[in-house]
């Protein structure tokens, strides 16, 4: 009895250890694939049933948005756009109900791409220079958008993470102006030349610099490279004289540092940048397809 009260208390502790286990693994899913890829299957059940109903059915003249398909298909899609919409409402709201923030992005990425079926077939390919094909151009821009926002967010935060390492941002700029103070305290005994050299990288070295420098993470001109460049010249000089001076070396060894920490600051820099003009397109295309969406409906029904 003994044994078997064992056995029974080392099958509950396993069980126990096995459910303790289960949230962790949901928690560690991704969003494209919540539930086993509920919302993809959702999104493709609802494709393939919006194409066959199209190939089966033979409107005449021909399709378009004014059949009794295109009304359907249009009032699916501009619920879809207006719920999909929400996203940025759900992820400001805690809870996990109705449907968890993990969930709710699942369904906007896999249901948003199902739009490019939805309202494809909707217009019938009947495009012109309108405010009907304007909607469906935005919502095209949109989901590509989309897309673009699905594959920084798949790769930027782990490559974020590998290049902070265990310092925050904060600590990288810290970390700057730890080492600018090192080097104006080293620079005190140098000649008017090499001291020079120091200001250049002090006052001419910028970390975050124009749009196009940030998401680029180049600086062409940067003054902390140039005086690196010169002080390792006179520094090898020195050297190959046979005179070599500590205190140059000590300045190089300071601006090699600073270029290291510049370098990581500046990739983290980059990479959210790439994040930020992400949102600055998707979600200003989102306002002008909603307000385009509008125009196109009250367009429907007040003049066709």
């Amino acid at each position: 009895m003994a044994d078997a009260d064992k056995t029974d208390g080392g099958r509950r502790a396993m069980t126990g250890k096995a459910v303790a286990r289960a949230p962790r693994d949901i928690a560690h899913e991704g969003f494209l694939t919540h539930r086993g890829g509920r919302w993809a299957k959702i999104a493709a059940e609802l494709c393939v049933a919006a194409l066959a109903i199209y190939v089966m059915t033979d409107p005449t003249p021909r399709h378009n948005g004014g059949t009794w398909l295109g009304y359907t298909l249009g009032s699916i899609g501009a619920g879809l756009i207006i719920w999909l919409s929400l996203l940025g409402v759900r992820k400001r709201v805690i809870g996990s109900k109705p449907f968890s923030l993990k969930g709710w992005t699942s369904a906007h990425v896999w249901l948003g791409l199902s739009l490019i079926v939805i309202g494809t077939l909707h217009s019938g390919f009947q495009f012109g220079w309108n405010v009907h094909t304007l909607t469906w151009a935005l919502m095209m821009i949109v989901i590509l958008s989309g897309l673009w926002g699905v594959s920084l967010y798949a790769t930027v935060p782990e490559k974020l993470s590998a290049n902070r390492g265990e310092v925050t941002q904060a600590q990288m700029l810290e970390a700057i102006r730890t080492l600018d103070r090192q080097l104006g305290t080293a620079a005190q005994p140098l000649e008017a030349d090499d001291a020079a050299l120091v200001r250049m990288s002090l006052e001419e070295t910028r970390i975050a610099g124009s749009p196009r420098q940030r998401l680029s993470g180049r600086y062409a001109d940067d003054g902390n490279a140039r005086a690196l460049a010169a002080i390792s010249e006179r520094v090898m000089a020195t050297m190959r004289a046979g005179r070599p001076d500590e205190r140059l070396q000590q300045i190089r060894f300071l601006l090699e540092r600073k270029e290291a920490a510049l370098a990581q600051a500046r990739r983290h820099i980059a990479l959210k940048a790439q994040l930020e003009l992400w949102l600055y397109i998707h979600v200003p295309v989102t306002v002008a397809l909603l307000a385009a969406l509008v125009a196109h409906i009250l367009s429907v029904f007040l003049y066709w």
